[in-house]
């Protein structure tokens, strides 16, 4: 059991309309809900099934208009997604703690590895590489030659941190992710391509999070950067000498090309594609399938392929569906005059 209504509305400091004693033994969707769970409602529409459902009790965000008297308790809160948030997080299993070496795992001479580190089976750590306390090298995790993690960074099951890259304090490398991959620089020699060598690194700043399957490609020279509490999701590509500023959020299949700049606060959907050589100022919200062709000034919108202005695209797409009409008129009226 998780707690009575009451429990879990103290920690997250909430206040309870209802019984206070209901019991909640898990928290679950509005459509999975039974009759032992928590769900939770950030809009009416959600509040509404969720009052409807099979649930015990719903987490509900203060601005969602609610009864005095509703069919069932619940949990009113400023924020529900950020006190939904901290109830899951409850229930996540403990991080790995250390210190632990697996038999298996491979740490070449002259690594620098704190006492209380864990170090997980198959896993392998370069020479001259150094890991910070409460560090974990998931299971065949990869960390390379004079490589570095910050305190408390986690690379999950067959995570890779290059050769020479570095990440700070809590840094996540989900499984299969990669930081540090050769960058895509190539150059036509007598009719062939010829790699140029990149020579830079990776470096991730303090809180950074990426996703499963994701590649950050090293620099051709200097450093692809990506600043402190940025979140990359899945199957996202950044490439060479790209430099991403701080809180930014990158939704799944994005692919930024080469050298391309992000401020900060930038938002990202998902299959967005960025040309490289470009620079998106800060607060930026682009919408998904967006393609990014230019430069983008702080604060815009922006959606559609090419990008432009998100009220701007939206009047192009009436008008676009406008035309039928227009054409079957124009062909109607060309009839009449030849008649």
């Amino acid at each position: 059991m998780l707690g009575s209504v009451g429990e879990l509305a103290k920690r997250v400091g909430g206040r309870v309309v209802g019984d206070a004693r209901t019991a909640i033994a898990r928290i679950a969707a509005v459509d999975e809900a039974e009759s032992d769970a928590l769900t939770f409602a950030v809009d009416e529409r959600y509040f509404a099934a969720a009052l409807r459902s099979k649930a015990a009790a719903v987490l509900v965000d203060a601005a969602v208009p609610h009864p005095d008297a509703p069919p069932k308790p619940l949990i009113v809160v400023e924020n529900a997604r950020a006190a939904l948030a901290a109830l899951l997080a409850q229930l996540r299993a403990p991080r790995p703690k250390g210190p632990f070496r697996h038999p298996s795992a491979v740490v070449e001479s002259g690594a620098h590895v704190a006492d209380d580190a864990y170090i997980d089976a198959h896993a392998y750590v370069g020479a001259g590489a150094r890991l910070g306390a409460g560090c974990i090298v998931g299971v065949g995790a990869y960390v390379g030659a004079g490589a570095v993690l910050g305190d408390e960074a986690w690379l999950h099951p067959r995570a890779s941190l290059m050769e020479g890259c570095a990440v700070g304090k809590r840094v996540v490398l989900h499984a299969g992710s990669v930081v540090g991959s050769e960058g895509f620089g190539w150059a036509f020699v007598d009719g062939r391509l010829e790699r140029i060598p990149q020579t830079g690194n990776v470096v991730l700043d303090d809180d950074v999070e990426i996703g499963a399957n994701t590649c950050v490609d090293r620099a051709q020279t200097g450093s692809t950067r990506i600043g402190e509490g940025t979140k990359i999701d899945n199957l996202v590509q950044i490439g060479h000498n790209c430099r991403i500023g701080r809180h930014c959020a990158f939704a799944s299949l994005t692919g930024l090309a080469g050298s391309t700049v992000v401020g900060d606060y930038v938002k990202v959907g998902g299959q967005v594609g960025f040309k490289g050589h470009i620079t998106v100022g800060s607060g930026v919200t682009i919408a998904g399938q967006t393609g990014v062709w230019g430069d983008v000034p702080d604060g815009m919108m922006l959606s559609g392929m090419p990008g432009r202005e998100h009220r701007e695209h939206l009047k192009t797409e009436v008008m676009l569906r406008r035309l039928p009409k227009l054409i079957a008129r124009v062909e109607a009226l060309e009839r009449e005059r030849s008649d």
